[in-house]
């Protein structure tokens, strides 16, 4: 019997795109007419498995809240191609698109510039049975603004001041608020860059501010870590992400929400247990911070 053939990657159909984390092998296509077998990773598929659970208990979540009318509001901070927008990506994949909302806004208006710094962020705030998150938010002028000259140092200070006011009077009156802040190393920001540069479905995430991200690293550092010292507060904590791994980002930023809210039928508590490598506390962040603020090899983003 002649020995079979292999196809090249050329037989393959045009369209076909594997899947993130696959390893194609391909095979005479006359055993399989029009398929293309491929290897996928165990690493990928545990992930794909998991994922996929958390999602189910995330619509467990959704329905739980429309029967009791909570309001969750979770904010999405970090420096650029931190996995801020992916994570948010996975966390509304099967949600019903009626009760959730993803808020992205533009810079301010003319109009916007001229009113009180929270007033164009309240109209998004979530009503009964909604879950909003802000890709990105109002800790805008946190770390963006005042490195960008994007606002003056007394509008600065004067942020850090109110702003655990604001959130003091959201989560008074009933809104489960959720800060995260997705760390990521200089070295991955700077690949993740550069593959935005040359992957056609990413290049719109590319922006004049992404070319001044790197050169103004340090600067990023010392008001990450003034925003952590005046708005870490018990009422309104934050979460630190570590999102060099995007996929275990991913997970444990999943599992840190449905972990802190109880909802009908919901998973044991180790399967909703975050891995303290992916997710650290603000306060422990700080005093991370504190001892490696000028020891740039040692300090996370």
């Amino acid at each position: 019997m002649a020995k079979k053939k292999k196809t090249t990657k050329e037989q393959c159909p045009a369209d076909f795109t594997p899947l993130e984390g696959t390893v194609l092998k391909f095979k005479d296509k006359k055993e399989k007419k029009g398929r293309c077998p491929i290897w996928i990773n165990e690493e990928h598929i545990e992930y794909e498995i998991e994922l996929k659970n958390l999602q189910i208990e995330l619509m467990k979540l959704q329905k739980s809240m429309k029967a009791k009318g909570d309001r969750i509001l979770a904010l999405f901070e970090g420096r650029d191609a931190a996995g801020k927008g992916g994570t948010i990506k996975r966390i509304t994949a099967f949600l019903n698109p009626r009760n959730v909302r993803v808020v992205a806004l533009a810079k301010p208006s003319d109009t916007e510039a001229t009113q009180w710094y929270f007033q164009r962020y309240v109209p998004h705030l979530p009503a009964a049975g909604e879950l909003v998150l802000f890709d990105r938010s109002w800790y805008n002028r946190a770390m963006v603004e005042p490195v960008m000259g994007f606002c003056t140092d007394e509008q600065h200070k004067r942020f850090l001041k109110d702003v655990t006011l604001f959130e003091e009077l959201l989560v008074k009156d009933g809104i489960k608020l959720f800060k995260f802040y997705f760390s990521v190393s200089k070295d991955e920001q700077a690949r993740r860059f550069e593959a935005r540069k040359t992957d056609l479905l990413k290049q719109y995430k590319l922006s004049p501010v992404d070319n001044l991200a790197q050169q103004y690293w340090d600067q990023y550092s010392v008001k990450k870590f003034q925003m952590l010292n005046e708005s870490n507060r018990t009422i309104a904590p934050w979460t630190i992400i570590r999102s060099d791994n995007k996929k275990q980002a991913r997970i444990n930023c999943m599992k840190h929400i449905l972990s802190n809210i109880e909802y009908q039928d919901k998973l044991s508590a180790e399967k909703l247990q975050p891995d303290p490598k992916f997710v650290i506390s603000g306060i422990d962040e700080i005093k991370h911070m504190e001892k490696n603020l000028f020891d740039p090899e040692n300090l996370r983003g």
